[in-house]
């Protein structure tokens, strides 16, 4: 039964099957009719072309997504109550995922995948991240800032509402104080053990990526030995676990010297020998193909390239970009090697990562072999109703 108190968006026949799948999108073509007038961001009912209640939703004009699900019970109403739950929720089910002792820097709320469509919470110690990217959040943001400080007791919140897709709402970026004050940037945080500067104010997402937790973790165990080329290395996830776990030499490239220093600086925060270090400047795809044609060889690979498809509409693009740096990466790993290769593409799914990757390798004129896959941490959950939210693919290759 819907709220006869706000607005209504009546579906097209058929175009409510998404939603008894517990899909939480609304495409604005699937629109028959909308009853009343509601302002960006407000709660609208969803309502089937037989009459039949769907959702409540938030709305919102200008993006082709129209529609947000907030809850498909009929029985909630979204209010600072329902906030609070679904926050206290998200939160709680992060504790079994977490070493407290050995971790200070986690997500506690993943958008769609945490039933709160468009916010992102991150923890960096003492301090929330919060990013608004959709109608709903931005109507709600306020609300939701007084509960995050209720919720967990800290008092400050800085907001890095600054993604692409904001645009897309109709939103310009926004980035600042939320709530109380900001620490002097960077600030150290603790992963896994090793710590790190994050500079929560011009960092790439909100400071960190937090949801190569687990695959920094993994790289550790990898690269006893070996001889390291960590690509898009960014600040040195990999760059520094590689060195704690006892990698012959490491060479990281990227192209901001500022986060080549900050690299450097990560890994004499964890007193590694500087000496098993060499850091590089420069574009990686000329990168590579220098090492190619100088025939450098390296015992493990690294490709953690930023988002080259954000949605499937630049796939086949970005397929030839993927398709590039893998080729050039086999070329340059020695009999035995190791490719740990990424994307974090929302265009790309899994299925085609995969045959990219397989296209590179034989293009490359190398056998290999698929030994692990690797995706975002746990505390980056996939609802099973939004596969969409698998967004990091990730593959441990041996060249043979």
């Amino acid at each position: 039964m819907s709220d006869k108190g706000i607005a209504s968006l009546t579906l097209n026949p058929g175009r409510e099957k998404s939603l008894l799948r517990r899909h939480p999108w609304v495409f604005s073509g699937a629109i028959a009719r909308m009853d009343g007038d509601p302002s960006s961001g407000e709660t609208v009912n969803l309502i089937a072309a037989d009459g039949q209640f769907l959702a409540l939703a938030a709305f919102s004009p200008r993006s082709q997504i129209r529609a947000r699900i907030w809850t498909f019970e009929s029985s909630e109403s979204v209010d600072a109550e329902f906030f609070r739950i679904r926050i206290k929720n998200a939160i709680a089910s992060r504790e079994p995922w977490l070493d407290k002792g050995k971790t200070n820097a986690v997500r506690l709320i993943h958008a769609e995948s945490d039933r709160l469509p468009g916010l992102i919470v991150d923890r960096y110690g003492d301090t929330l991240v919060l990013q608004s990217l959709t109608a709903g959040s931005e109507y709600w943001k306020e609300t939701i800032a007084s509960l995050l400080n209720e919720e967990t007791g800290l008092s400050t919140i800085f907001e890095r509402s600054d993604a692409d897709v904001r645009e897309l709402e109709g939103f310009t970026p926004r980035i600042g104080p939320l709530r109380g004050t900001l620490k002097p940037q960077p600030i150290i945080i603790t992963e896994n053990g090793l710590k790190f500067h994050v500079n929560i104010e011009t960092g790439h997402k909100t400071g960190f990526y937090l949801d190569q937790r687990f695959n920094h973790q993994r790289l550790r165990e990898l690269a006893e030995g070996r001889s390291v080329l960590d690509c898009f290395c960014y600040t040195g996830g990999f760059t520094v676990n590689a060195l704690a776990g006892e990698a012959r030499s490491v060479l990281s490239v990227d192209t901001s010297s500022d986060a080549l220093a900050m690299c450097r600086e990560n890994c004499s925060l964890n007193n590694l020998p500087l000496d098993r270090l060499d850091t590089l400047d420069g574009d990686v795809f000329q990168v590579l193909r220098k090492f190619r044609d100088e025939g450098r060889s390296f015992d493990l690979v690294i490709l953690d390239p930023p988002k080259f498809a954000p949605t499937a509409a630049q796939a086949a693009r970005a397929a030839r970009g993927y398709k590039d740096i893998n080729l050039l990466a086999f070329k340059l790993l020695s009999p035995g090697g190791i490719l740990v290769t990424f994307s974090c593409s929302g265009g790309i799914d899994a299925g085609l990562f995969q045959k990219i990757i397989a296209s590179a390798a034989l293009d490359a004129g190398v056998e290999a072999q698929i030994v692990e896959r690797m995706s975002q941490a746990p505390d980056h959950p996939v609802a099973l109703n939004f596969p969409e939210g698998a967004y990091l693919k990730g593959l441990v290759c041996i060249k043979h």
